[in-house]
């Protein structure tokens, strides 16, 4: 028993021995124990802004990513659909062969009109996505000299990959196609006003157009011939400076009044044919209709309507912009007039609430799972240590997201969910070594800071690792790698801030809440856990 005794306490001097040797070494454990009001504001105050980060956050149902494709258009009218080819689409696509960081084109031409996809490398920058498209236009540009005469265009579209999360449909019965336009077109003017509102499309409007329509037979009859129908109009409805009058104080412009405002006007329109003078409506049925056939349609429940297509900014709240749109949306449809409709089509707001119940969900879930092996293992107090650093870490790490703008989104949500697994490690490490220390009859504050100097930099060692297997995601040089690089350093963030709390602010909470040994209560007393102690026993 004696030299039991004496070999005990020989081991007992020389770990604390050891221990006073690594004191001289810096100790974050032991600083934050030195410090505790400091740690204990530090606690605080990253709590209330984490819980401020949590709420001012961007909300996205996906991550923002750079679209890598343009799409260059171009009109040829009364070409065939191969010399449209030859002439035009051959002609832009060697063009763009020159373009920085070009892989292919994907052209699609038919008579009088030729599409064209131009497609970056995946691995573009997407810093010089912009300037890839201005070189775009500037190359087109210095050959369009050489494109045949008539050609109209090109025109490009460099926000082709622009994605529309909520869509409202507007239908009317007895209500003409132009009526509906208005009142959707006025809709659209106060939506544009409502948070996070970047932009709004309208789909499914079809365009009106002045018919000239006439029978060749007839014509032939009294002896006009098209052409001079087409001269005639066009003559007319010419748009032309006619100089401008100054006087001493004032100068006037002047204007020919030529243009049309009514189709009567269109009709009355003299031409001359052999000495004498007929009406364009004597020749020809004038009307104004709709496109035909129309560019685009839209149906939503079997009725045509004409919808808005709403885009979120960049850094936009897609709940917060719900909500907003939803209270104009209502003070909409009281005023519209009788007849008009108003219904929502695509939701995006609505799927990223689900998005969120479902992270709160697993939240919740973590929690209380790692509260119950934590209760059952450890013992209550020791538990509530490890319970409580799991929504510091995550405060923190909002923080931070917010600091280098990483929105919530399903890929942030989904390293989030997977961090929850592993950030509690260090804090269980940490707390499961001063409470040995404090059964093997250490004071609290050498048995709070025992754990950074036997296993903080190993806990760091591990930490640093597990986040090296997401390197391949965060730094992949690809859209892929654009779109995914979230989870790295999410995770990353999450992991490095919880082995700081588990070195730093898990050492102040233990010396708080742990209980002291109570003299003659055994040698795990402070691990009143069931099965801790089952452990032992087999051990």
């Amino acid at each position: 028993m004696t030299t039991n005794g004496a070999t005990t306490g020989e081991g007992g001097a020389g770990a604390h021995d050891q221990h006073s040797h690594r004191e001289g070494r810096l100790n974050l454990s032991a600083w934050a124990l030195r410090h505790q009001a400091l740690v204990l504001f530090f606690i605080i105050a990253f709590t209330v802004a984490g819980a401020l980060a949590y709420r001012a956050l961007g909300r996205a149902e996906d991550p923002p990513f750079t679209f890598k494709v343009m799409v260059v258009t171009a009109f040829w009218p009364g070409a065939t659909a191969d010399e449209t080819m030859r002439q035009v689409t051959d002609k832009i696509e060697k063009k763009l062969q020159d373009v920085p960081y070009y892989d292919k084109a994907i052209s699609f031409t038919r008579a009088g009109e030729t599409t064209i996809q131009v497609i970056l490398k995946d691995t573009t920058p997407p810093k010089s996505v912009p300037e890839a498209w201005y070189q775009v236009r500037k190359r087109i540009g210095d050959i369009r000299m050489t494109l045949p005469a008539g050609v109209i265009g090109p025109f490009y579209n460099d926000e082709f990959g622009d994605t529309f999360g909520t869509i409202f449909a507007f239908s009317g019965d007895g209500f003409s196609p132009a009526e509906l336009k208005k009142i959707v077109e006025d809709s659209r003017q106060r939506l544009l006003h409502v948070r996070d509102v970047a932009k709004i499309d309208m789909l499914g409007v079809q365009d009106q157009r002045i018919f000239i329509e006439f029978s060749h037979r007839r014509l032939a009859t009294l002896g006009v011939s098209p052409q001079q129908i087409f001269d005639i109009v066009q003559k007319q409805n010419i748009v032309s400076s006619a100089g401008v009058v100054e006087g001493a104080t004032s100068r006037i412009p002047v204007r020919i009044g030529g243009d049309f405002d009514n189709v009567d006007q269109i009709k009355l329109l003299p031409i001359v044919v052999e000495g004498r003078t007929l009406r364009v409506g004597d020749v020809a049925e004038v009307h104004r209709d709709y496109r035909d056939p129309p560019s685009q349609l839209m149906r939503f429940n079997g009725k045509p309507v004409i919808a808005l297509a709403i885009s979120m900014t960049k850094d936009g709240n897609n709940l917060e912009m719900g909500k907003a749109l939803q209270l104009e949306v209502a003070k909409l449809k009281a005023e519209l007039p009788v007849g008009v409709e108003m219904d929502q089509v695509a939701d995006q707001p609505k799927v990223v609430q689900h998005s969120f119940t479902e992270f709160i969900e697993a939240l919740g879930e973590a929690l209380a799972i790692v509260l119950a092996v934590s209760f059952i293992s450890l013992g209550f107090r020791t538990g509530i240590v490890v319970a409580l650093c799991v929504p510091l870490v995550l405060a923190i790490t909002f923080v931070i997201m917010q600091a280098v703008g990483i929105p919530f989104h399903r890929i942030s949500l989904g390293a989030l969910i997977i961090a929850l697994g592993l950030l509690v490690d260090d804090a269980i490490i940490a707390v499961e070594m001063m409470a040995v220390k404090l059964e093997q009859g250490w004071d609290r504050a050498k048995a709070a800071s025992f754990a950074y100097t036997s296993t903080a930099f190993p806990m760091l060692s591990g930490t640093l690792v597990t986040a090296a297997g997401f390197v391949p995601v965060g730094f992949a040089n690809s859209a892929a790698g654009e779109y995914t690089n979230a989870i790295f350093w999410v995770t990353f963030i999450a992991l490095v801030i919880s082995w700081i709390v588990a070195v730093i602010f898990t050492p102040y909470i233990g010396f708080k809440l742990l209980p002291k040994p109570k003299p003659g209560a055994g040698a795990h007393s402070v691990h009143s856990g069931a099965v801790y102690r089952l452990s032992l026993i087999h051990i």
